[in-house]
């Protein structure tokens, strides 16, 4: 099963039901992904397939074929962190980093699609991403000064 992962494309043998989290972690190594959950509903998963924010514990690998999937490691350019990182980094606002993952990837598709997301929007786009720390105003804040940059 053939399809682009980080810009780079690749072969996965993985079973077609085999959920896409699975794959990434297992067969690729890309372990920036997190299991949380495991029904879709926490966000440590979140991964964007074609411009759309998926969980990928949910997902299977047969979905995906030909698809574009990035990941979190999948974010920074040229060895750049891209601006959410960032200034998740700059900011301090992660705590524990288990959830951010998840949190990085859905607010750097925010901001691709809504560049000028308030605080409000930016909320409300992270809803589903639980955070037991309880970073959300920082991580929310981080995502904010991000927009600059984006």
């Amino acid at each position: 099963m053939e399809l682009m992962v980080n810009g780079s494309p690749v072969a996965l043998t993985s079973d077609r039901d085999t959920p896409l989290l699975t794959a990434l972690r297992d067969e690729l190594g890309l372990t920036g992904t997190r299991f949380g959950c495991g029904q879709g509903l926490c966000g440590a998963c979140f991964v964007d397939v074609d411009g759309t924010v998926v969980p990928a514990c949910q997902t299977p690998v047969w979905q995906v074929e030909g698809a574009s999937v990035t990941t979190v490691e999948g974010l920074s350019r040229d060895g750049e962190p891209h601006p959410v990182q960032q200034a998740v980094l700059d900011r301090q606002a992660a705590q524990c980093g288990f959830c951010i993952s998840g949190v990085l990837v859905r607010a750097a598709a925010l901001l691709r699609d809504e560049p000028d997301a308030d605080a409000d929007r930016v909320a409300e786009a992270l809803d589903r991403n639980l955070c037991r720390c309880g970073t959300h105003r920082r991580i929310v804040e981080a995502v904010l000064t991000a927009r600059e940059h984006a």
